[in-house]
């Protein structure tokens, strides 16, 4: 079937700012859906719609809604590109894009990138509507551009009180709102000193990060200090750390078990170096469980599934992961061939000992499926007495392995 579902993108001056072929597509809908924002926007020619509808709670719902009419000429209005962080993403992996055409509007981040001068390639573009605020701490850094689509006209305010509180007070923020229409506003201020209030919900924030004085940058590099972690001594230490990192080898999208996860640092720093990476922290104690909870906001990546358990038992019904991190549990029974089964094709498993008994079943593992087993040493550099010598902490053992994709 030709494309029957059509995706048209709005800005702020409604019908009038639209290209002829986009005004066909809405002026000649059977169907129109959109906001009420967008069914106002696009004036008479909704009117002449057969029928109109507008989105629901969940919007699954209205996603149903268009499949049941399918085959009619409909037409979805969204705001600016709607395959940024828009909904021509859900449609598309819904219907195909076979059935699809899509009309784009320029967004918000490239209306605001245009009144900055930000070379928006260069600027880190998040969304927090219906998102968590904590997703923030991802992106900052000294100096970095960050541009922010808003979930109403409080966020604004919580964000600069987020900047703050994280020692990013003096910040630059600037707010626009209904970019590229005649309502369009703008307000410019510090994180620290932020005021203002009464902004329209359809509102944009560009952040200059600027970190106050003792504020610590964090890397999205693997290796974070280890003392950014809320842990009981349960944590895989920085240098092993980044070694389990790199073996691991984090890809944009891909899922991954941390099983025995104590304070979460391996699957925390999964998910800060690969963007759209998933991952979930299995860990069967409480409190340990309370620490990942605590570090995964605090560490950009509030996402993070957390499953309080014993495995292997608890692993039943989470998808298959792409790569596995055992830091705790070898003893269990079976658990390390259990891994190796639910493994995708060209995955990764990559498991640590501190024991003799842990290093056994490494090595027995390591018979029945192949890869390398590699010995960590780190010592630090300490005081004794009024001089200084190397402190070895535990020696580590590494056992990696690539499943064959055959």
């Amino acid at each position: 079937m030709s494309a029957w579902l059509s995706i048209v993108g709005l800005g702020e001056g409604g019908l009038e700012g639209l290209s002829p072929p986009a005004r066909t597509l809405v002026e000649t809908a059977e169907v129109l859906i959109g906001g009420a924002r967008h069914l106002a926007l696009a004036g008479e020619a909704a009117g002449g719609a057969a029928e109109m509808l507008t989105w629901e709670t969940p919007l699954s719902r209205t996603v149903e809604a268009i499949a049941a009419r399918e085959g009619r000429r409909v037409t979805v209005l969204a705001t600016g590109d709607p395959m940024h962080y828009g909904i021509g993403v859900t449609l598309a992996r819904r219907f195909g894009m076979g059935a699809l055409t899509i009309i784009p509007a320029p967004g918000a981040f490239s209306l605001a990138s245009a009144r900055l001068g930000w070379p928006l390639a260069e600027a880190a573009c998040v969304t927090l509507h219906g998102r968590p605020l904590g997703l923030m701490s991802l992106h900052l850094a000294p100096e970095a551009h960050i541009l922010v689509l808003s979930e109403d006209g409080t966020t604004p305010a919580k964000l600069a009180a987020h900047l703050a509180g994280l020692g990013y007070g003096p910040s630059a923020m600037t707010v626009f709102a209904h970019m590229g229409g005649p309502k369009e506003q703008r307000w410019d201020g510090t994180a620290e000193d932020w005021t203002v209030k009464d902004i329209p919900d359809l509102n944009t924030v560009a952040i200059t990060c600027h970190a106050a004085p003792g504020t610590r940058a964090l890397s999205r590099a693997p290796g974070l200090p280890d003392d950014v972690y809320a842990n009981d001594g349960q944590l895989t230490k920085r240098e092993v750390r980044a070694a389990t990192l790199s073996a691991l080898c984090p890809l944009p999208g891909q899922f991954l078990w941390d099983i025995g996860a104590g304070a979460g640092s391996i699957a925390i720093e999964w998910l800060r170096a690969a963007p759209g990476a998933k991952a979930v922290a299995v860990e069967r104690k409480a409190a340990r469980a309370a620490n990942i909870a605590h570090n995964a906001v605090a560490l950009g990546v509030p996402t993070l599934k957390i499953v309080t358990g014993e495995a292997p038992a608890c692993l039943e019904g989470l998808a298959r992961p792409d790569a596995i991190f055992i830091g705790g549990g070898l003893s269990s029974p079976g658990l390390d061939l259990y891994c190796w089964r639910a493994l995708a094709p060209g995955g990764r498993l990559v498991a640590n000992a501190v024991t003799l008994e842990g290093e056994a079943a490494l090595h027995d593992l390591r018979k029945e499926t192949g890869g390398e087993m590699t010995r960590i040493a780190i010592s630090r550099a300490t005081a004794v007495g009024p001089y200084e010598s190397w402190r070895p902490l535990m020696p580590v053992t590494q056992f990696s392995v690539e499943k064959p994709r055959g």
